[in-house]
This record gives C-alpha cells, sequence and structure tokens, in this order.
C-alpha cells in the first residue's frame, strides 16, 4: 500500500513538474565577424575570429557568422542565384544575409576595405541609427582609408606601430563591463598601434600604455602628448562602438582575461549588458 501511494505521489509530482512553465532561454545574439585583407595579411585574424566564435558556442549568448569579405555590410536584399531581388529572400534563404539581421558587426581587418557609397552608409546607418554595435580590433582602424566618417565612428586612425615587444598596460577605468575585471596593470607583448585623429576628449578611453616601458624617442612615435591609447569605447548616435588596439598575434587571443574581455565587450555592444550613455 505504502508502495503504491508513493508511485502515485511520484506521478503527481512528475505531472506538475511538467506542467510548470519553463523558462524562456534569451534568443542568442547574432554577430557579423568580418576577416577581410587587402595587402598585408594578418595571420592572427584567423585565430581571433575563431576565438570569437568559440566564445559565442561556450557562453550561449551569441551565434557567428564569419566572412572574409564586406558581402554582407549592406542593407540591400540580396539577389538569389537567378539575379532576383525578393524583400523577402532574407527570411527564404538562410544562407544569405545582410546587415538588418545582424546586432553588432566585429572588424579585424587589414588593409582597406572595398566598399561602396550604399554600404559605407549602410554600416555607419547599422549603428548610428538602428542603436547596433561595432567593435574594431587591432588594425580595424585602418578599415577604410579616406573615409573621415568611419574615422570618426571608430575613433581614430592607424598612425603606425614604434613598439613590438612587451609593454605595460594601465588601465583607466574598471567600471566599463571590458575592462572591469582586469588589473590595474599588466603587460603584454603585441605590436603597439599609435593612432592619428584622436582625443580622449571625444571617447571614453579605457587603457593606454605605460609610458614608462616604451621608448618615446623610437623613430615612429609622433604624438607628443603621451597618450598612446590602447582601447576606448564611445557612443555613435543610437550605437555603442568599442576599440581596442591588442591582437597582432595569436597569443593574445589565448589570455584569459583578454578572452573576458571580449566576452564582456561583445556582451555591451550588442545590449545584453546596460550602457550608461543609453
Amino acid at each position: 500500500m505504502k508502495t503504491r501511494s508513493f508511485r502515485l505521489l511520484l506521478l503527481c509530482v512528475l505531472f506538475a513538474t511538467c506542467a510548470m512553465p519553463q523558462a524562456a532561454q534569451p534568443q542568442r545574439k547574432k554577430l557579423l565577424v568580418v576577416g577581410a585583407s587587402n595587402g598585408y595579411q594578418h595571420d592572427a585574424i584567423t585565430h581571433c575570429m575563431g576565438t570569437i566564435w568559440k566564445l559565442g558556442i561556450d557562453t550561449k549568448l551569441w551565434d557567428t557568422w564569419i566572412r572574409t569579405d564586406s558581402r554582407f555590410i549592406t542593407k540591400k536584399s540580396l539577389p538569389d542565384k537567378a539575379g532576383r531581388q525578393d524583400p523577402n529572400f532574407l527570411e527564404l534563404n538562410r544562407n544569405t544575409k545582410n546587415l538588418n539581421f545582424f546586432d553588432a558587426v566585429v572588424f579585424y581587418t587589414t588593409g582597406a576595405l572595398e566598399l561602396d557609397d550604399e554600404q559605407k552608409a549602410a554600416l555607419l546607418s547599422f549603428i548610428k541609427d538602428d542603436g547596433k554595435g561595432f567593435i574594431a580590433i587591432h588594425s580595424a582602424i585602418e578599415a577604410v582609408r579616406n573615409w573621415p566618417e568611419y574615422n570618426e565612428m571608430v575613433g581614430g586612425t592607424f598612425d603606425l606601430h614604434p613598439w613590438n615587444k612587451e609593454v605595460g598596460v594601465l588601465v583607466l577605468d574598471h567600471s566599463f563591463p571590458a575592462t572591469k575585471d582586469l588589473p590595474d596593470r599588466f603587460t603584454i607583448t603585441d605590436e603597439i598601434y599609435q593612432v592619428k585623429n584622436y582625443s580622449a576628449d571625444k571617447v571614453h578611453e579605457l587603457m593606454k600604455v605605460d609610458i614608462s616601458t616604451v621608448d618615446l624617442k623610437a623613430p615612429l612615435v609622433h604624438r607628443t602628448d603621451n597618450d598612446f591609447a590602447l582601447a576606448w569605447e564611445h557612443s555613435y548616435g543610437k550605437g555603442r562602438v568599442f576599440y581596442c588596439g591588442f591582437g597582432h598575434l595569436n597569443e593574445v587571443f589565448d589570455r584569459p582575461e583578454i578572452q573576458k574581455m571580449l566576452v564582456e565587450a561583445i556582451k555591451w555592444a550588442t545590449g545584453i549588458t546596460p550602457s550608461r550613455s543609453h
């Protein structure tokens, strides 16, 4: 009798559990990672893109679409194989996307991307008007030369690399998600960029070179204010922009603290993490 009662109780518990509404899983964000190169090829681009893809899988926060061209940087409905411009085509063909499909774009590009006027306008509108995210890594600050609007959106322009060595890094703000878990100071071996058309007055500077660890008389040093920024963020219209200069070497993306930084930057850029400026 006791066994029968126990079985009945167990069935009731199981039924009640199954009948309870299950908590909805948050929808994964959609991330476009562009690793196109025109001229010099950074070998670390492949490692970077693979790391971002793997971090999305591990965290279950985003799905990653990897491209080595600029095909998806448009707001046009891309044609099918027959050349038809079907407004519903994006829904019909899962292998074709445009910017409207994504929550954020990551650039780790080398050299000048070849974008037409529609693509340039679409990328800026994606961030400024649609309120989406943009993450630029290492050489992405020279992605499109002679395009002032892009330089303004990113926050600066590549101006050579005075140092390729171990340098000290100063973390200036621990309240921002991507830098909150970093120590006040750490060292990294990397190719260190110098940035022109850049001012800490226009962006929120997050990390910079500890100048006590570098030779300020090196031949390629151009800045006179000793502000060699390594990472920053800012609002661009309704959107969010994050830049980090690390990434010339594969080993950079294997560092746990850099992976954590990327996760938090992507969460912020895609809107998972609220922004103080929005």
